[in-house]
Parts: C-alpha cells; sequence; structure tokens
C-alpha cells in the first residue's frame, strides 16, 4: 500500500479558519473573552480588532495589564498546565474577531508545526520583552513619560514615514491604571499634549510622532496656558475618550 504524504500545513488557512478543535467567534466592544478564575481551556488568535487584559486584586480593584492588537494571542496561560484557571481576564476594546483554538489542538499544533511553534515563540518573546519594559517604565519614569509611552505603542508607530495615527476608544480610567496614576493626571497630561501639538481629538486620539518628545527628552515645558484642569472643566467628550 502506497503511503501518502501528508498535505504541506497552511499556517495562515488555520489562522483564518474554523477547523477541528478551533471556530471563529466575534465579540463587541466590552464583550469579554473569558473572566479572572474561568476554566483555562482555549487560546484565542485575534484576526481583527483590539483587546485589552486586565486583573482584579481580592480588594476588587481591578488593573489593565496590556493592549492587545491584530496577531496577537489571547490567554495563552492556558496551555501553562492541565485544569488550570484564569490568572486575568480579557475583553474586546473594539469589535473583535478571533480564532478560539481548544488546548489540546493548541498543544498539538505547537509540537507537529514548526512555523506555528515559531510563530507562538516570537510572540510569547515579545510579550516578555514588553512586561520587561512595563516593569523599567514603573521604576524609572515619571507618570506623563508612562503615559506618552501607551499611547505611542497603542498608536503602533514603527512603519516608515508614519507620522500619526488614530488609536482605539479607551477611557482615562484605563489609562490611568495602565501607567499607574489617577485619573485627573492623565487628564492633565492629556490637555497638554493636545496644546503642545503632540496629539489631537475630536471623536477620537491622534497620535502625532512628535509625541516621542515626552519620552526621549527630560523635560518638556509647558504651553503658556497648560495650568492643570479639574475634570469638570475638560470639555466633556476629554472627560471619556469613548
Amino acid at each position: 500500500m502506497v503511503e501518502l504524504d501528508k498535505p504541506a500545513f497552511d499556517l495562515a488557512a488555520f489562522l483564518a479558519n474554523a477547523g477541528l478543535g478551533r471556530k471563529i467567534v466575534r465579540l463587541a466592544p466590552q464583550q469579554p473573552f473569558f473572566s479572572q478564575g474561568d476554566l483555562a481551556d482555549s487560546v484565542f488568535y485575534l484576526q481583527k480588532g483590539r483587546a485589552k487584559v486586565t486583573v482584579v486584586s481580592q480588594a476588587g480593584k481591578e488593573a489593565t495589564i496590556a493592549i492587545l492588537s491584530e496577531g496577537d494571542f489571547v490567554g495563552e496561560d492556558a496551555i501553562a498546565a492541565v485544569h488550570g484557571l484564569r490568572l486575568s481576564a480579557a475583553s474586546a476594546i473594539t469589535a473583535c474577531t478571533a480564532l478560539r483554538i481548544g488546548r489540546k489542538e493548541m498543544i498539538r499544533v505547537m509540537h507537529e508545526e514548526h512555523d506555528f511553534s515559531d510563530l507562538f515563540l516570537n510572540f510569547l518573546l515579545k510579550r516578555s520583552m514588553r512586561i520587561q519594559a512595563d516593569l523599567v517604565d514603573q521604576l524609572f519614569n515619571c507618570s506623563e513619560k508612562r503615559l506618552a509611552r501607551i499611547l505611542l505603542l497603542m498608536a503602533q508607530f514603527g512603519e516608515p514615514g508614519e507620522q500619526l495615527s488614530v488609536i482605539p476608544k479607551i477611557s482615562q480610567e484605563t489609562l490611568a491604571e495602565m501607567i499607574g496614576t489617577t485619573r485627573s493626571r492623565v487628564s492633565f497630561f492629556m490637555n497638554r499634549f493636545r496644546k503642545l501639538g503632540f496629539i489631537d481629538y475630536s471623536d477620537r486620539i491622534r497620535v502625532h510622532k512628535s509625541l516621542l518628545n515626552v519620552i526621549l527628552h527630560d523635560h518638556v515645558p509647558d504651553p503658556d496656558d497648560a495650568e492643570e484642569p479639574s475634570i469638570s472643566e475638560l470639555p466633556e467628550d476629554m472627560q471619556h475618550f469613548a
């Protein structure tokens, strides 16, 4: 009997389509992928949209620890242990389309398909480097620099010639959680950035590459009238960003 050759693995097709052990899911903004404490039985591959990962302390305080975008994996801790529980929660920021991959199928394809395991390992390494950079940022940078860095990361700068980018709608509370400060300080810094021409805001936040000046220089001069406002003094739309 002639043994048939195994079909070549198509990584793009695997990540784009439903199949054995995987299915396409669509989430509306704010809809959860999973909650903290749920059974960690699957990994999601984000095909479209933006998502956030949050943790809740025993005291009930919530903090946003990551913002994810197209091409990222969500809930990768599911492969760490059998019958493990989610240590964090994940939810959609914008409308999302994702491939839900069951834990068994995830482990199988990692072992059998090098293209997939290379992709997943690359994601894990980048995620690890990002977490380390976040820790250094928290330890050594002021909250203004931390906010500038988060906005630039969300804008995904890096394309040659790119000068500005629109970021997903996000609340001041979430930004404050991510940089470890208060909502009033975020309001103050956003007001400064806008007056200095680093960002624009109408219906969405548009980030200019000039915002890099906040990170590259130890001191950014205030605009002449950039006195710290209370939240109530800001336009209503700037109070929420959403």
